[in-house]
């Protein structure tokens, strides 16, 4: 049975009685704290549908390839790989995790993906997929990136440092359809991507851009954690005097 979701007009109070009494919502979440956190998660998200979702970016390795035509230049890496829990945070000594399910792809939006220099728009396109210079290809590993990059003063310099090592990471910029947070295990689980915006070969403070996404998600889990707590703890309190009246 599907978790119940907010009715048009339904307040905060309203809703979250109701589904605390969902029969769904008792036989999944027995405990009393994870079900109000879950209650309390699907009332933010009629919210969170209106806001703009931020394009968040992750990391990966990127390669030189010996091509067989020595006019080509072409680079490589993975940039996702299924079902492997990763630290992205570490917030008073708890590790956060993020894992992407094997299959979020599937009906992600890919037509379009440029491949960049540290996701920069004044640095030209390097590789394109509407052009099929770039290669973006889904197994069931994960994500797998393939770019002839251009004959262009920049495509030659970008290609001399990755084969020599000064610049040996990717990235990917991504905004997500579904994901879910495991509060247990305090893992998220990216569930769907909605689309792919870029890949980009990066150097090392490129770096930060995914530390401040991780930063500012897992933050915000943490501190959903801890009012979820506080009014589960004023949710009881009003159960129990609404038995004595």
């Amino acid at each position: 049975m599907p978790l119940p979701k907010p009715k048009e007009g339904e307040d905060k109070d309203k809703f979250i009685n109701r589904c605390m009494v969902d029969k769904t919502m008792l036989s999944e979440f027995p405990d009393e704290k994870q079900r109000y956190a879950v209650c309390l998660a699907q009332f933010n998200k009629k919210d969170q549908k209106m806001a703009e979702i931020p394009r968040e970016i992750r990391m990966a390795e990127i390669r030189a390839l010996e091509p067989a035509d020595q006019n080509e230049m072409i680079v490589e890496g993975r940039a996702i790989v299924y079902d492997s829990p990763t630290v992205m945070y570490e917030i008073d000594g708890i590790k956060y995790y993020e894992m992407i399910q094997r299959g979020a792809l599937e009906s992600a939006d890919l037509k379009d993906v440029p491949f960049k220099y540290n996701h920069s728009n004044s640095v030209m396109v390097m590789a394109r997929t509407r052009n099929k210079t770039l290669e973006l290809i889904p197994d069931d590993q994960g994500l797998l990136v393939r770019a002839r990059l251009a004959n262009t003063t920049a495509g030659r310099d970008l290609y001399e440092l990755i084969k020599r090592g000064d610049v040996d990471k990717m990235s990917f910029a991504f905004t997500v359809a579904e994901d879910s947070y495991d509060r247990d295990t305090r893992t998220r689980r990216i569930l769907k991507f909605k689309r792919i915006w870029d890949v980009s070969a990066v150097d090392t403070p490129a770096y930060s851009d995914t530390f401040i996404a991780a930063r500012s998600y897992f933050e915000a889990l943490a501190e959903a954690e801890r009012q979820a707590a506080e009014a589960a703890r004023e949710w009881r309190k009003r159960l129990i005097i609404r038995t004595y009246l």
